[in-house]
């Protein structure tokens, strides 16, 4: 007697969470209904809707959509870390951000998840030596979300953009995992210099608002860099800076301060000296 073998069910849960949303959304407000299906019911992976997604928002007269979904699906079939990147972004967007309540809101409102996941396809099709391809992803995804990242640069998971407007990252930049970057933040040179030439930003970093980091410099994990600071050189691990230019005011206050999100500056026994 032959023994029928079923095929193992792949376990998502931050898919089969956002399908369970999208359901309840639809209940709420039945208008919604369409592009509930469109962007999330209809598709039997993230990966699709993903690439569905990224297609929408970034096709134009210059590139049909049905061509930027397909390029994309190839990326995520080919490179199943892109996919996996996408999730742990998610939850790091659920966790720090006060205004996310669900990981639906991430796939269908929030502009920073969606320019991340485009950029990481574009990124694959750079290291693919696909360089024009590329090249117009990168364009198409500064026109639509503000953001402009070269397709060189190098992002880690679980990256946060809050609120995601006015960002420019470097081609030699560097983004380790779980770092939090809030808005008009700048990952650039220092002037005309060819090569390795952009900031390194380790694990668990928290860049708040405007700040500019520029030239080939590492800040070192888990340290925090105040709103409308300019780093110019090395950070230690393990503390905050303020200031233009830079300097350091004390320690980063916890052990992962891109997560807790705190970015009050303690003047309890603050050390004002330049960065070394």
């Amino acid at each position: 007697m032959t023994q029928t073998q079923n095929k193992p069910t792949r376990v998502d849960p931050i898919w089969t969470q956002i399908l369970s949303e999208a359901k309840s959304a639809i209940s709420t407000e039945p208008l919604l209904a369409g592009p509930m299906h469109a962007c999330v019911l209809h598709h039997e992976t993230l990966e699709s809707a993903l690439a569905f997604r990224i297609a929408q928002k970034l096709s134009s007269q210059e590139m049909p959509e049905q061509i930027i979904r397909d390029i994309a699906s190839e990326a995520y079939t080919k490179a199943p870390e892109l996919g996996l990147a996408s999730r742990a972004d998610i939850s790091a967007i659920y966790d720090r951000d006060p205004a996310c309540h669900r990981y639906l809101q991430a796939l269908l409102y929030f502009k920073g998840f969606l320019a991340v996941q485009a950029h990481r396809v574009s990124h694959w099709l750079w290291n693919n030596k696909r360089y024009d391809l590329a090249y117009f992803f990168q364009m198409r995804i500064s026109e639509q979300f503000t953001i402009d990242i070269h397709p060189a640069c190098q992002i880690g998971k679980g990256l946060f953009l809050d609120h995601a407007h006015s960002l420019v990252f470097g081609e030699t930049a560097i983004i380790g995992d779980n770092v939090s970057i809030l808005h008009s933040v700048t990952l650039g040179g220092t002037g005309k210099e060819d090569e390795d030439r952009h900031p390194k930003i380790s694990d668990g970093v928290l860049i708040g608002a405007g700040a500019k980091v520029l030239g080939n410099i590492t800040v070192g994990h888990c340290s925090r860099i105040a709103a409308g600071s300019v780093v110019l050189t090395d950070i230690p691990p393990c503390t905050t800076v303020a200031g233009v230019p830079a300097r350091i005011v004390g320690e980063a206050g916890c052990s992962e301060p891109s997560i807790s999100m705190n970015q009050l500056v303690s003047t309890k026994a603050s050390d004002t000296s330049s960065i070394p």
